[in-house]
This record gives C-alpha cells, sequence and structure tokens, in this order.
C-alpha cells in the first residue's frame, strides 16, 4: 500500500497537500490545468520533496529517498526515449541503465516488446515510430523496471481517442498486480479504466473515491469542471 501522510509541499504562491492511501489497482487523477495534479506524481516519483509529511511504500518511509531508489516507475507524455538508441535498447534500459545493455537484458527486453506488440521493431529508432508505437515502447520499459508504483502523467494523451483507449485497455492488462496512478484531464478515461479516481483543486489533493460514485455523485467543484 502506498501511504501519503500529511503531505505539504508549497512553492511560492502554491500550496499542495494530501493525506490518502491507495490500493492496489488503477487509479485515475483528475482535475484542472495547475491544480497540483502532476505535483503530486513528481513528490511520489521523488523529483521534488515535501515541505511536510510522508510518503510510505508498505510503511517503510520512502520519502527523501532518490527516485532511482523508490519502488516507482514513472511514464511522462513524450514518453522520454532517447533518441539516438534503437527500440530495443531503450526498453532494455528499464532492466539495465546502460547504453550497451546485457544478454539477458536483451532477452528480456524482446519478451517486452512481444507483450506490447512490437515484435520486429527492435532495431527501429524512436524518430521512425508512430505515436502509439512509441507509446507501446515506454509501456515495455516501464514493465521491465518491475517496479510496484507505475505513475503514468498523460503518458496517452496526445493519442487520437481509439488509439488511446486501445493503450488504456493494454495498460490495465499489464499492471493488473501494480499501483497505478493515472493523470488525466478526460474523465471518460477515468470512466473506463479507473477503479478510484483522485480529485485535485487548487492543491488540494481528496482521497481516492469509487469513480462511479464520483462521478454520479460528484462535489460542486467537480461537476464545475466537468461542465
Amino acid at each position: 500500500m502506498l501511504t501519503i501522510e500529511n503531505l505539504s509541499f508549497t512553492r511560492g504562491a502554491f500550496t499542495l497537500s494530501a493525506n490518502l492511501r491507495l490500493e492496489p489497482g488503477l487509479t485515475a487523477v483528475i482535475g484542472s490545468s495547475g491544480s497540483g495534479k502532476s505535483t503530486l506524481l513528481s513528490l511520489i516519483a521523488g523529483f521534488d520533496l515535501p515541505d511536510r509529511g510522508r510518503i510510505l511504500w508498505h510503511g517503510a518511509d520512502i520519502t527523501t529517498l532518490a527516485p532511482g531508489t523508490r519502488p516507482v516507475s514513472t511514464l511522462f507524455q513524450d514518453n522520454n526515449l532517447f533518441p539516438h538508441l534503437d527500440v530495443l535498447t531503450n526498453v532494455a534500459l528499464g532492466a539495465s541503465p546502460k547504453a550497451r545493455p546485457t544478454a539477458d537484458a536483451k532477452t528480456r527486453a524482446k519478451a517486452a516488446l512481444d507483450q506490447v506488440g512490437l515484435v520486429g521493431l527492435e532495431a527501429r529508432m524512436p524518430k521512425d515510430l508512430s505515436g502509439g508505437q512509441q507509446s507501446r515502447a515506454a509501456l515495455a520499459r516501464a514493465l521491465l523496471t518491475d517496479r510496484p508504483v507505475v505513475l503514468m502523467d498523460e503518458a496517452f494523451s496526445a493519442l487520437g481517442p481509439a488509439l488511446k483507449a486501445e493503450m488504456l485497455e493494454l495498460t490495465m492488462s499489464l499492471m493488473q498486480t501494480k499501483t497505478v496512478l493515472m493523470v488525466t484531464h478526460d474523465p471518460d478515461d477515468a470512466k473506463r479504466c479507473a477503479r478510484a479516481t483522485i480529485f485535485v483543486e487548487g492543491g488540494a489533493v481528496s482521497p481516492p473515491v469509487s469513480t462511479d460514485i464520483l462521478f454520479e455523485q460528484p462535489p460542486e467543484a467537480l461537476a464545475a469542471y466537468l461542465t
């Protein structure tokens, strides 16, 4: 279980506060631009450190750990693929952070590419992939990190509706045992695949609520956002 305990983070005039627990499964994070969604993910990933409070994974305090030592991997909107490395090497970085992957890392990368439907594209460069293929490669790399918490910061927002829905379905099927936090501006994304949804408004992070219940009975601020 991922626990965020009395967390507070202030930069300039903006303050984010959060106090919640996250069970395994996919949880959506929704809210207006600038509300603090990406800041929440950045704090969990370790790219920012809170002013107060703690982040716990199964009771162990990870608040001050460096990003690379946390049980967390992140899927970014731009996929964060290295343009000078081929697809196989990009994916293998999830298993071993070396530009020259080991034989074992290559084998695991090929298996991950198979899982996401990219067999035969191992030698291509990122620029030679479509947007959907780049997203699949980034997802394959996240699988290889084998970390129990996966943060998705609008990872598929640049894709068309049909392809985005396909990628969400693929994510759900491949990460059933992980704790996944998915930032999105689209309520349909949350309704499609999120067991629970967190609403963020003005830096205030609400605890997760059943997605069906939240959208059937939205609080006033969420109702205003949805309209």
